[in-house]
């Protein structure tokens, strides 16, 4: 595997973790604020982001590549709502989004049919990542933040990965 790509594999593996780590705070903001069904939602997102790194760190290990860790940097904590909250996290996945295809085109580029073929799946994972963030910021924009409504949507959050 070319070093350039490699390079760039390790460092979405650092990226794909502080999404993790961003997710897990967003989650302790949403025990802070008594909506325990968000806080499950961003656990959940949590452990899928540390399952997408897993699966880059295995691929290198399978085509004999060096992993190599970064540092993760301290993730903002400053919210002001569930509707923030989500909407932060769209424009995270929207970057994330960015970065798996500048991967791709780099594997490509390169030649790297093998890498090409894994990175497939990111790409319609990411598809996948910004509707359920945009799908939640819709139903947040119709309900008052203060009404019952906000409990009835925390429930139905708290469902995810049942």
């Amino acid at each position: 595997m070319d070093a350039k790509l490699i390079k760039a594999f390790n460092e979405q593996i650092k990226n794909e973790i502080f999404s993790a780590y961003m997710y897990l705070g967003m989650a302790a903001y949403f025990e802070t604020i008594n909506l325990p069904g968000f806080a499950k939602w961003m656990q959940v997102q949590t452990k899928e982001e540390l399952g997408h790194a897993m699966k880059m760190y295995s691929f290198l290990n399978d085509v004999g590549a060096a992993v190599e860790l970064h540092a993760i940097a301290k993730p903002a904590a400053d919210y002001k709502s569930a509707l923030d909250v989500m909407k932060k996290t769209l424009a995270h996945e929207k970057l994330v989004t960015a970065m798996i295809d500048n991967l791709y085109n780099l594997a490509q580029k390169l030649g790297d049919n093998a890498a090409t073929i894994f990175l497939q799946w990111f790409v319609t994972e990411q598809v996948e990542e910004e509707k359920s963030a945009s799908d939640v910021i819709a139903l947040l924009d119709r309900i008052k933040p203060d009404s019952a409504q906000i409990v009835m949507l925390d429930v139905q959050m708290g469902k995810r990965g049942q």
